[in-house]
């Protein structure tokens, strides 16, 4: 079976924390120098993307070598055929419904229905770069890394729940540096304070369940969780959404993973991966 070739975790996750952590701890060490010299600013963004790139290129230069790998990527890549229909509108729709019923739900608790307007711009910035370019470019990078080695890598040695769990405490410490980066994202959770910040590496579990649930699924189709990913960063900053009823979308999404594991007990956790089991 395909899958069973990707077979170098160690190597694969070790590159791809080593390299970008270095690139973004000397981003966040320049983002905090003079703010408005504008070369700094290039080089903190410059910094901040390659970082990001660094994951990807590390996979395609593990999948190069090998012709199988390629035509598996090939295929997984520029192919929806045999996707049901289903589980594509759940990649385009589910975060927008979990973000407005969680915002609804925020109206219980006293919250503004000004939270359904439009916020308009971004929350954050990185660098010479709008934030509107990373919520595209971000999960189009990370899916080609995640999803093209490093979820099959760890697949392969164990059951698809604790391949979720494992990679969603890797991805909470692998976005740690961009914490501390002026401006990103990240950073504006951290001084938004600890509720946040945790809710951020919580609702990676949840996440991860879900995308790789529709991953595996729509037999290992990268397009579809590519998708997913980005509509949950863009329907996450279209909205004037407050903290608190992102707290409460992680709860959401926490229910329906749950739901999903224990409905579909088999697929989570089979110890090994066969197709005929989609």
């Amino acid at each position: 079976m395909i899958i069973e070739r990707y077979r170098h975790p160690f190597l694969f996750y070790g590159l791809a924390t080593a390299i970008p952590w270095a690139l973004w701890f000397a981003a966040a060490y320049l983002s905090h120098l003079s703010p408005s010299n504008e070369s700094l600013a290039t080089a903190v963004g410059v910094l901040g993307v390659v970082g990001l790139l660094a994951p990807a290129f590390i996979a395609f230069w593990m999948i190069w070598p090998d012709r199988d790998l390629r035509s598996d990527i090939k295929r997984r890549l520029v192919n929806l055929k045999g996707v049901q229909p289903i589980y594509l509108f759940l990649a385009c729709f589910l975060m927008l419904g979990s973000i407005l019923l969680a915002q609804a739900i925020s109206l219980l608790f006293g919250h503004s229905a000004d939270q359904f307007s439009f916020a308009g711009q971004s929350s954050f910035s990185a660098g010479i770069f709008p934030g509107w370019f990373l919520l595209f470019l971000a999960p189009l990078v990370e899916e080609l890394a995640w999803h093209s080695y490093g979820t099959d890598c760890l697949r392969v040695r164990m059951n698809l729940i604790k391949a979720s769990l494992v990679f969603a405490v890797f991805w909470a410490f692998w976005h740690m540096p961009l914490s501390f980066i002026k401006d990103y994202y990240h950073s504006n959770v951290a001084e938004t304070g600890l509720l946040y910040s945790l809710n951020f590496a919580f609702s990676l579990i949840p996440f991860v369940i879900l995308m790789n649930w529709l991953y595996y699924k729509t037999n290992r189709n990268i397009l579809v969780v590519v998708v997913f990913h980005i509509t949950a960063g863009c329907f996450n900053e279209l909205f004037a959404t407050h903290p608190d009823s992102k707290v409460i979308q992680t709860i959401l999404l926490s229910i329906l993973a749950l739901y999903l594991v224990i409905k579909d007990r088999d697929f989570f956790l089979q110890r090994s991966y066969r197709e005929d089991t989609l």
